[in-house]
């Protein structure tokens, strides 16, 4: 990726390339005319992302059945611009079943409450 500065599509400030988000509206930076593109499905995910709900320590929003049920869900939180991790529910490993078995969704905790009201929960 060249080092060529980034620019803001919200006020049209220009900003160094190893900046992500604009400094006065938050917006994601993006690449100006003529400029490489980053291609891939990791800087797809990361435009995604809404900087407001990716910063605290991970907290568990959902617990899933499966590893596919759990893939499911952090889609769906990433459509809402909320980051997600998917990690295996302690007590359950059986090594032959991969996919199987219980998975916890972790988010970070300025994007919990965010998260559980996009999938429906309830805080108790």
């Amino acid at each position: 990726m060249n080092a060529q500065p980034l620019r803001c599509p919200g006020c049209g400030a220009s900003r160094p390339a190893s900046e992500r988000f604009c400094e006065k509206c938050a917006m994601p930076l993006v690449h100006g005319a003529g400029a490489e593109l980053p291609r891939g499905e990791s800087s797809a995910i990361a435009r995604k992302i809404k900087p407001q709900y990716s910063e605290g320590a991970l907290v568990k929003v959902a617990r899933a059945q499966s590893q596919p049920e759990a893939e499911f869900i952090a889609g769906l939180l990433l459509e809402e611009g909320i980051p997600s991790m998917i990690r295996r529910s302690a007590g359950f490993d059986v090594p032959d079943f991969l996919a199987a078995g219980a998975r916890d969704i972790m988010v970070p905790a300025s994007g919990a409450e965010a998260a559980r009201e996009a999938l429906d929960f309830q805080q108790a």
